[in-house]
């Protein structure tokens, strides 16, 4: 009775989630929908049925952040929405079809699939302005060695006016010419300092960088919070209670490799030889029967101990997975933060002075290629060996480091020697000085 109860149980479940997976294009069109009612209502709450305009005077700076950001938010959800919506229906079937008439499920008609696309492409054309605002392709920062009292007085010259900034090329890396790109720069500056809308472009321009910068560190912050939570939430709430099930802690194995075998054994052995060189050192003669219980006693606590590892490296396994893709989700749907997060680096890279450049890139080699390296990559592999549960392979080890830190000092001096060399002569020159 009880194995019938479960499967009926399991078959239950199973039956609502395929339910869940057919009606995914209605709820994930829907969602979208709903997102752009919202966008729509602060439209004509707000903004007199007109698109949300950050150049808005009615309201201040504040107000019109504030709007923003959830008008980001509400395009973000029908970006993923709209992404979801065509992804389940590429993957329905005809015999998706026929479950849809099985199960009783209505499936939404094509005149209401088209009216709420066309009111969704509606609302969101009007705010392409926002990815391309953010977009750092085409625009160009560069340090400002101006003091900051003086900044609205000696603007930055690349950042002044619009024409300026779509005439300029797309990468730093692409920045060349025939003379020295500090002669434009000069001549830049004094065109900004004549132009009558400096001090406006700067205030502009610096709540771009801003909004940028702030972008920048949420979705970093994202990347590195969002798989340790997806890691240590489905390990605790999913992974963990499936294998526990599923799992007899009676007939478990204890060891999943000779190295943990090794460990208990010398743990064990360790303990018999402390108790016997007590036994020695007292003056009361113990049975040997009592030391034989303790060391029984011990040897139980020690399997107990490496079952519930073995049993934590198989959760890791499946946990990591999971993670790896929450981490793969964020980045797929993350494409325009992408773009603006690599805009951010490179402005931080790039705007370094020359010796900065020339510490962080002789810091890195040392770590990661250095003549030290071998040693950390030991460590690195060793422990997550251990994570998974898997037997140390030296062989492996040794071979990942002898091919590994060369290919990775192969890639850092041909971006030094491709790019930086372009870029910052002169920090490849004091590179090559500290390194001598």
């Amino acid at each position: 009775m009880s194995n019938s109860g479960f499967g009926q149980k399991i078959y239950t479940f199973l039956l609502a989630a395929y339910e869940l997976y057919l009606r995914t294009p209605e709820r994930s069109l829907n969602k979208a929908y709903e997102a752009a009612l919202k966008i729509q209502k602060i439209e004509n709450e707000h903004f007199n049925g007109n698109k949300i305009d950050s150049h808005s005077t009615t309201y201040s700076s504040s107000v019109i952040d504030y709007f923003e950001s959830d008008l980001k938010k509400e395009l973000k959800i029908i970006r993923m929405r709209l992404t979801e919506f065509k992804a389940s229906r590429y993957l329905l079937s005809d015999s998706n079809q026929k479950a849809f008439r099985k199960l009783g499920i209505e499936p939404l008609n094509h005149s209401v699939i088209l009216d709420k696309l066309r009111f969704i492409d509606g609302i969101i054309a009007k705010y392409t302005f926002l990815e391309e605002e953010l977009s750092p392709q085409g625009r160009v920062y560069k340090p400002i060695d101006i003091p900051v009292e003086s900044l609205v007085l000696q603007p930055k010259s690349q950042n002044i006016s619009r024409n300026n900034l779509d005439k300029e090329p797309r990468s730093k890396t692409d920045t060349t010419g025939v003379l020295p790109r500090s002669i434009f720069n000069t001549i830049n500056r004094l065109q900004a300092e004549l132009d009558p809308q400096a001090e406006q472009n700067v205030v502009q321009n610096f709540r771009t960088a801003q909004k940028r910068t702030i972008i920048s560190v949420r979705f970093i912050l994202l990347l590195i919070i969002v798989p340790i939570l997806t890691h240590q939430l489905s390990k605790a709430f999913v992974v963990g209670p499936i294998i526990d099930h599923f799992r007899n802690p009676e007939q478990a194995v204890i060891f999943l490799n000779e190295e943990m075998e090794e460990k208990a054994l010398l743990e064990l052995q360790r303990f018999e030889e402390k108790i016997k060189f007590e036994n020695l050192l007292s003056n009361v003669s113990v049975p040997i029967e009592n030391i034989e219980a303790q060391i029984r006693e011990k040897a139980e606590e020690i399997a107990g101990k490496f079952r519930q590892e073995s049993a934590n490296a198989v959760k890791n396994v499946f946990a990591d997975i999971l993670s790896v893709i929450a981490f793969v989700f964020l980045l797929v749907t993350s494409k325009r933060e992408i773009t603006v997060l690599k805009g951010f680096f490179d402005n931080i890279v790039y705007g370094l002075s020359d010796s900065a450049k020339a510490f962080i890139i002789i810091l890195f080699t040392d770590i990661f290629v250095g003549f030290h390296s071998p040693h950390g990559w030991e460590v690195i592999l060793e422990g997550v060996s251990r994570h998974w549960g898997l037997p140390a392979n030296h062989d492996f080890i040794f071979l990942f480091i002898a091919t590994f830190p060369v290919i990775l000092d192969t890639i850092f001096k041909y971006w030094i020697f491709r790019y930086l060399n372009r870029i910052s002569p002169s920090a490849v020159a004091t590179y090559r000085n500290m390194n001598e």
